[in-house]
């Protein structure tokens, strides 16, 4: 046992802790990673047989089961900056994990509960008579479930990455790589595991598809996540908050504008960035620190279109498979592991080759290619979901639909170079986005690259309702075109990022912060000093003024008197 604290640490906020260490890493670590795999295993658990539970269960067609899919999605990755501002300007990010996992908790048990079809089923034939109800429900479900994972999203990275000294950048990146694992381990489970439970058959007055089950486990899942996180309580480093740092952002950049825009002669000498504009009324140091989160907020800009083709895994792809033939093999649960699990499964073998083999290769060409491909992750790791259209708990078809001789092992190279791109693109972007923001906004800025992941779901809506395509295949055409000219834009923006140590940046500002506040106060003091002296002479003058004036009266009335 040993106190594993630094002056940095004190300045940031960090608490002191008596840290356990195991192989030169925080023992508190170990409760993050499980809590991760247990949350994971919960979401895309719910999540992979979702789009099903939509088409089959509540009857949609499938046009609205993939535009609720990818609303929901969107959600889960809007929410982000909502538990962002929480954590970094008020609970904390321990607080906001705690309370937010209770309402991701609650809104699993309530999906599980929307797809019990015996509530609603009064004449026991199968069917739900009030499908409103069981709809309402489930809406109600996934907006708990949205603001739960969304809210915990930025925060659970971050805090990880709290358990660090800046010593031990090494120990870091690697728990980075850990966690990222455990996310995809976790994935993978869930998508071999809840397919099979939903393709049992279970209810009280007719046996039909158990969703209540596969919603269920997930919701079980995130029972002990949440309790596994609290477990690990006292071994935490707990960064404070710094107060409404969002709100000072926006203030500071709305200043920056707005200064800008009255001074926009070309008489007025011009700054080196838009934001010094804000220097006559905010610290430098916040202004560098901005800059820097707006530094990589640009770099974001092209990423929402990678996460439109990723995210369609979960909706298209999904609905793809369900027409296509899946006689793979006369065993059936390889069926449903071969086509389930393939992004998962190519993610646990291609992450440690391409951190171990890949990257240090490429470093020894001279190339600092990692924080070209690092900077965004994945969003806490999306995974496929085909889960094997098969009779033995994937996705066979619950009603007629025509024969179809496409193979459905042509998804697998599919996933292969899906996952690939992910893998290049993905793998260390936890460790980036932290590593790039600031003290005081780093889940802000987590918060910022999961929003990407939003935007893209966003545009899928808005493609297949603008575009109008009439063939499917067109559809994925346009996207593989735009997603190529979106990456020339990226590689040339990429190229040119340079890399900042915040840290660095910050400790220049502090050193410099003392003195700039000295001067500060210095120069206000002459200014209401020689604002007292002009008031006092004002005074003087007006006081002289009125003597002069009261003699000049007095003068003749002396003189009346002498007469």
């Amino acid at each position: 046992m040993f106190v594993v604290f630094s002056a940095t640490d004190r300045e940031n906020g960090k608490k002191p802790k008596k840290s356990v260490t195991v192989c030169g890493y925080p023992l508190s670590i170990f409760f993050i990673v499980v809590n991760e795999f247990c949350e994971r295993f919960s979401y895309y658990g719910m999540k992979a047989v979702l789009v099903l539970y939509f088409r089959y269960f509540l009857r949609w067609d499938d046009d609205l089961a993939i535009t609720i899919y990818h609303t929901f999605v969107a959600l889960c990755y809007l929410t982000p900056i909502l538990g962002a501002i929480v954590a970094d300007s008020w609970l904390g990010k321990f607080k906001t994990i705690v309370y937010l996992s209770i309402v991701y908790t609650l809104g699993q048990v309530v999906m599980a509960i929307s797809a019990i079809h015996d509530i609603t089923d009064a004449n026991k034939d199968g069917t739900p008579d009030n499908m409103t109800f069981h709809v309402a429900l489930s809406m109600v479900g996934l907006i708990l479930i949205a603001l739960g994972t969304g809210g915990i999203k930025p925060c659970v990275a971050a805090f990880g990455g709290d358990q660090f000294n800046e010593h031990q950048e090494k120990q870091r990146s690697t728990f980075f790589s850990i966690f990222y694992l455990s996310i995809n381990a976790g994935s993978l489970l869930s998508t071999i595991i809840t397919p099979i439970l939903r393709a049992q058959e279970c209810g009280i007055y007719s046996q039909q598809k158990c969703y209540p089950l596969a919603f269920g486990v997930p919701a079980a899942l995130m029972v002990v996540a949440l309790i596994v996180f609290i477990v690990g309580s006292r071994m935490y480093t707990k960064v404070a908050p710094k107060g409404n740092i969002m709100l000072e952002v926006c203030k500071c950049i709305w200043y920056a504008v707005k200064n800008r825009f009255r001074n926009r002669s070309s008489s007025i000498p011009k700054r080196e960035h838009w934001m010094d504009w804000a220097d006559e009324k905010y610290e430098k140091l916040l202004i560098a620190q901005i800059k820097m989160v707006l530094k990589v907020l640009f770099l974001y800009i092209p990423l929402p279109m990678f996460w439109t083709l990723f995210d369609q895994q979960g909706s298209r792809w999904t609905l793809q498979a369900t027409t296509m033939d899946g006689d793979f093999v006369s065993l059936c649960l390889f069926k449903l592991f071969l086509m389930s699990t393939v992004n998962p499964i190519l993610i646990l073998g291609f992450v440690p080759i391409v951190d171990s083999v890949i990257y240090p290769l490429i470093a020894k060409c001279g190339l600092n290619f990692t924080y070209v491909a690092e900077f965004q992750n994945r969003p806490n790791g999306d995974i496929a979901v085909t889960n094997g259209h098969t009779e033995c708990g994937g996705l066979r078809p619950e009603e007629d639909i025509g024969p179809n001789v496409v193979h459905m092992a042509w998804q697998i190279p599919q996933y292969f170079l899906m996952t690939m791109g992910e893998v290049v693109f993905s793998v260390t972007g936890l460790e980036f986005s932290y590593s790039q923001a600031p003290s005081n906004m780093k889940s802000v800025l987590q918060a910022g690259w999961l929003f990407t992941v939003a935007v893209g779901n966003i545009i899928v809506l808005i493609v297949a309702e603008v575009a109008q395509l009439p063939d499917q295949w067109a559809e994925y055409v346009l996207f593989a075109a735009l997603l190529i000219f979106v990456c020339v834009v990226f590689s040339i923006m990429a190229y040119f990022y340079t890399y900042t140590d915040p840290a660095e940046v910050e400790a220049r500002f502090a050193e410099l912060e003392p003195e700039g506040k000295d001067n500060d106060r210095k120069r206000r003091s002459l200014e209401l000093h020689d604002r007292k002296e002009s008031l006092e002479e004002e005074n003087q003058r007006k006081s002289r003024s009125s003597s002069e004036a009261s003699s000049h009266h007095e003068a003749p009335a002396d003189k009346a008197t002498n007469m």
